[in-house]
């Protein structure tokens, strides 16, 4: 049995089948949200950082696609520069709307502000990062767990053969007589 579509019908499901094909909307309003990198602290001494990472979203707080963004730093003072040399960088978010901009702080020591804008279709928006470069000072480099456990075994081993040492040599006034050593609860203090 074959039932032809009631002819209201039609109208409707072409709609249907061609909504998806449609363009989205331009958005009206652009934001930029910092995910990271506010605030950061940069070491100068181990050229890292806290790279700035941002999120470009429409007038609904929605993420938007490949809009353009530029991240921009400082010329003088506290600085840097991004990996492909220069202060400004020059690139486009992903499909959750977020841009990266990894750099290299300088020696310079001091507060920075990094300039982003984005644009998308018309519409522009701009932002400033604050961070700051600092010398801090670097500890415990290259000492794992297993190295400092290592040095604190060594240095009471050295105190033990220090201890058996000075009471072997110390005790008597005759060279000849042994001196015994015998089994107590350990103490630290000078002769009794």
């Amino acid at each position: 049995m074959n039932r032809a579509l009631p002819f209201f019908l039609i109208p409707v499901l072409l709609y249907q089948m061609f909504l998806p094909l449609q363009a989205q909307e331009a958005p009206t309003k652009l934001n930029i949200v910092i995910v990271e990198g506010e605030g950061a602290i940069n070491n100068v001494r181990q050229r890292v950082n806290r790279e700035p990472i941002i999120q470009v979203e429409d007038e609904n707080h929605k993420p938007v696609a490949g809009a353009a963004v530029v991240f921009l730093l400082p010329n003088d003072g506290a600085s840097g520069v991004f990996t492909n040399g220069s202060r400004t960088l020059t690139t486009t978010t992903n499909n959750q709307g977020q841009a990266v901009a990894r750099f290299r702080p300088n020696n310079v020591q001091g507060k920075m502000q990094i300039r982003v804008t984005a644009s998308k279709n018309g519409q522009t928006t701009s932002t400033t990062i604050s961070q700051a470069n600092v010398v801090a000072a670097v500890t415990g480099v290259g000492l794992g767990l297993s190295a400092k456990l290592l040095i604190i075994l060594a240095i009471a081993g050295a105190g033990v053969a220090g201890g058996v040492v000075a009471a072997t040599r110390g005790g008597s006034s005759n060279p000849t007589q042994p001196t015994v050593i015998t089994p107590g609860a350990p103490g630290v203090g000078g002769p009794r």
